[in-house]
């Protein structure tokens, strides 16, 4: 293009027109070029104002302003030193550390498209109407087959998926068998990108809290980004899904402080060696609003182990399950309802024709209100499990998911109502309805 000048002439202007003006000096640039001819060479010209109208010599003077003298020029200051080698050392190893994490497992991680249900194979082309997308989350590669690991809640009510790698090629995938209790799902492509291997499988049994924890995911769709933090407890539990005889509980959550945001749903939650601990599936956000708390869970890599290929042998994972509502005691409401125990799990309920009431498990036989909550007493106070002390609810359904299969039998520690020692019950788990 020519030069860009103005005209000789200056004229007063209104001052909303010079966002115009530039704005339309910007777009001139993106024209494309007119056909080659000799010409003059192009000028931009600012719009007249109403007082442009007036002639040359009607116009007023400029009143240009004599130079200000300059002040002396301030003292030379060098630029800080750069800290010394021996007193960055530790964090520049961890950055590499962090650098290369990042550049061996990010191939495997990939960015995963939900879409609705298409039209019929016969239906005709409806010219104009897309295939909308309903989300988007995160997954990992798990094997050599093509397997992607990534969330239950990810895929939930999807038909078409397309996994998106980490240079940006895409593949449909098909979805292999979900698991909504423990928010894990598989999906399959049919090849590959080459030098894209799976991620390693770390042992969650051995996470400890404040142990380096390493997020990489999609977050909001864009490509794959790394967070880092630590390990900020272990153990938890996430609500899951509510069957129409109750509800049930994803346990042996890690909890991190590593920033997990949406989209990040179904990637590897890794330690310092690459290996993944967990798969990053929740957030925790402010009560009556959408802020994140700087709380983010992780479905452990012992749940991975035992579902994931379940998953892609049959499609589904039976969950060992005994038939039992419970309420979990401390000090306090075992004082209250007249307890001789400080901790442990009072059965409320026993599902008929379930393990528990085969085994001859009791509930509860009365109703007492407890804190303002109607509660049901009289049952079974479980007090271990296998010889393992029992303090709660969470830890018991933890005990189970962690150690034992549909067909095992386990042996209960129960204190019975007007009973004074324990008695040991044994219960053979059957797969949760």
């Amino acid at each position: 293009m020519g030069k860009l000048r103005t005209a000789r002439t200056v004229v007063a202007m209104p001052k909303f027109l010079v966002p115009l003006l530039l704005g339309l000096a910007l777009a001139a640039c993106s024209l494309p070029p007119l056909p080659f001819r000799q010409q003059a060479e192009p000028t931009a010209q600012l719009a007249p104002s109403p007082s442009a109208a007036m002639s040359e010599a009607a116009a007023p003077a400029t009143v240009v302003a004599a130079p200000r003298p300059t002040s002396a020029p301030l003292p030379t200051i060098p630029p800080q030193p750069t800290l010394e080698p021996a007193v960055s050392a530790a964090l520049a190893d961890q950055e590499r550390l962090l650098v290369e994490l990042y550049r061996r497992a990010n191939p495997a991680v990939v960015s995963i498209d939900v879409f609705g249900t298409p039209l019929p194979e016969n239906h005709p082309v409806v010219p104009g109407l897309p295939e909308r997308s309903r989300g988007q989350g995160s997954g990992f590669l798990y094997d050599d087959q093509g397997h992607i690991v990534t969330n239950h809640h990810v895929i939930s009510g999807a038909e078409r998926f397309q996994v998106r790698w980490y240079d940006g090629t895409t593949a449909l995938a098909d979805l292999v068998g979900s698991d909504p209790d423990s928010d894990l799902a598989v999906l399959k492509v049919r090849a590959i990108p080459a030098g894209v291997a799976p991620l390693p499988i770390g042992d969650s049994r051995e996470v400890e809290v404040g142990q380096t924890a390493v997020a990489i995911g999609s977050p909001f769709g864009e490509q794959n980004t790394l967070t880092v933090g630590v390990v900020s407890g272990l153990g938890r539990t996430l609500r899951g899904p509510t069957r129409t005889f109750g509800s049930f509980s994803i346990p042996n959550i890690i909890q991190t402080d590593a920033a997990i945001n949406p989209g990040n749903s179904g990637g590897p939650l890794l330690n310092t060696r690459g290996e993944v601990i967990g798969v990053n599936t929740a957030i925790a956000v402010s009560q009556g609003g959408g802020s994140f708390e700087g709380v983010g869970y992780a479905v452990p890599a012992s749940t991975l182990v035992k579902v994931v290929p379940a998953l892609i042998s049959e499609g589904r994972y039976a969950h060992p399950w005994m038939g039992i509502r419970m309420f979990s005691l401390d000090a306090l409401s075992a004082e209250r309802l007249g307890l001789p125990v400080e901790r442990g799990v009072l059965i409320t309920d026993v599902q008929s024709n379930s393990p528990a009431a085969r085994a001859g498990l009791r509930g509860g036989s009365r109703d007492v209100t407890l804190n303002g909550v109607p509660l049901r007493v009289g049952g079974d106070i479980v007090l271990g499990l296998n010889g393992r002390p029992v303090a709660d609810g969470d830890q018991l359904i933890g005990l189970l998911d962690l150690d034992y299969r549909v067909g095992d039998t386990i042996t209960l520690s129960v204190l019975r109502d007007g009973e004074q020692a324990p008695t040991d019950v044994p219960l053979v788990l059957e797969a949760r309805p």
